[in-house]
């Protein structure tokens, strides 16, 4: 490929010059180094409509020229914020104040009106070499991007979509979960496990990228599989039990230490009454109509899941009121970030779910809207994970 390019065969060179003496005598030399496709422009307005018919490996860009210069071309190349190809700007020894502008504006080097057949070989050459560079760093940037939208997709389709399906008795529910730029590690889960009682979870593996993203695609396993595996025939199995199972095989061989936080609850649909764990994660809250959102206070926060081995968790009752909603969320909502460093923190959760009403999907939707008018376009630095839970009555 550098062969190639440097050979110059298939390079595309746009030159942009008033001077007809100027161009004929480029179009000359760079004929001579080996460089035929060349096409002409007299003027900078001819010279950015040439680039938008077609594309250019590179542009010699002259600075004194009529209706629009060299400095022109340039700042509406930068402010237009496309891909431009790379720009060698041609001017007299005498202009170094302006060549100095061209390089502030993204030029990439100067050459001299004297078109010296060894400089302009070494100048065409070192440009050309550093956009090979950049084209070959971009196609694997776009690799990346497009393994971390597969990843991304893949993350997404392991958590439930089927709420109506998940629950049971007088239960709604509805989740989501919006992951950050890189793959993370959020998770929640609903699952009916009979036609009585439904498993509830939300949890944040510790970390980025893959590791995390294996991570809560086993945690997830994990915790079904121990509900499963410990429901009694005539009953529902306890979430101390679960995430007691579910750490120790976390924590086996855990060389990286990577812990996960969650909540995980069982809830009967016909009663509202359930039980549930909290290891390390932010407590729900509670949202009725009419009522202040309110922390379920008397929540244990035990350790994280993954630290060590051994460790017996334990869980602890609640009741839903007809018509209340319980809310669960991981970090990410919490620590929203804006584009001043602020956090989105519980008062501003508090408050939305203040205006949210009790219904499931209206109660995360309103959520999620609130933190995304915060943050208010800065970039999101962590997996947003909220699940929402309400019993009729």
């Amino acid at each position: 490929m550098s062969e190639t390019i440097l050979n110059g065969e298939d390079v595309a060179i746009l030159v942009v010059d008033d001077s007809s003496f100027n161009r004929l005598v480029l179009k000359r030399r760079l004929a001579e180094l080996g460089y035929p496709n060349v096409t002409m422009a007299e003027d900078g307005v001819q010279g950015l409509a040439a680039l938008e018919r077609a594309r250019f490996d590179i542009m010699l860009l002259d600075l004194e020229m009529p209706n629009l210069d060299g400095i022109g071309v340039l700042e509406q190349l930068r402010a237009a914020r496309g891909a431009a190809p790379p720009v060698i700007v041609i001017s007299a020894l005498t202009e170094m104040d302006k060549i100095v502008r061209c390089i502030e504006l993204g030029a990439e080097d100067y050459l001299p009106k004297s078109f010296d057949p060894p400089l302009l070989k070494a100048r065409l050459g070192a440009v050309l070499e550093k956009k090979r560079l950049r084209d070959l760093a971009d196609a694997r940037l776009a690799a990346l991007e497009a393994e971390l939208e597969s990843a991304r997709a893949a993350q997404l389709s392991l958590v439930p979509r089927d709420f109506r399906a998940a629950a049971t008795g007088e239960l709604a529910v509805h989740a989501a979960m919006v992951p950050a730029r890189q793959v993370g590690g959020d998770l929640y889960d609903c699952l009916a496990l009979d036609g009585r009682y439904m498993l509830f979870a939300v949890a944040d593996v510790s970390g980025k990228g893959a590791p995390a993203g294996l991570t809560m695609a086993r945690t997830l396993g994990l915790m079904r599989a121990a509900a499963k595996r410990l429901a009694p025939s005539d009953g529902a199995p306890d979430p101390g039990d679960i995430l007691t199972m579910t750490n120790d095989d976390l924590s086996a061989d855990n060389e990286n230490q990577t812990f996960v936080t969650v909540v995980v609850g069982v809830i009967d649909g016909t009663t509202g009454a359930g039980r549930i764990a909290v290891a390390g994660h932010d407590i729900p809250l509670l949202v009725a109509q009419g009522a202040a959102p309110r922390l379920m206070e008397k929540l244990r926060r035990q350790p994280a899941l993954g630290v060590m081995e051994g460790i017996p968790y334990s869980s602890d009752p609640f009741q839903l009121a007809a018509g209340q909603t319980m809310f669960c969320y991981s970090d990410g909502v919490s620590e929203a970030e804006d584009d001043k460093g602020g956090f989105f923190g519980r008062d501003r959760l508090v408050a939305a779910l203040a205006e949210s009403g009790t219904d499931p999907r209206q109660v995360v939707d309103t959520v999620l809207r609130a933190v995304t008018a915060f943050a208010d376009g800065a970039p999101q630095a962590d997996d947003i994970t909220a699940l929402a839970l309400r019993y009729a009555g």
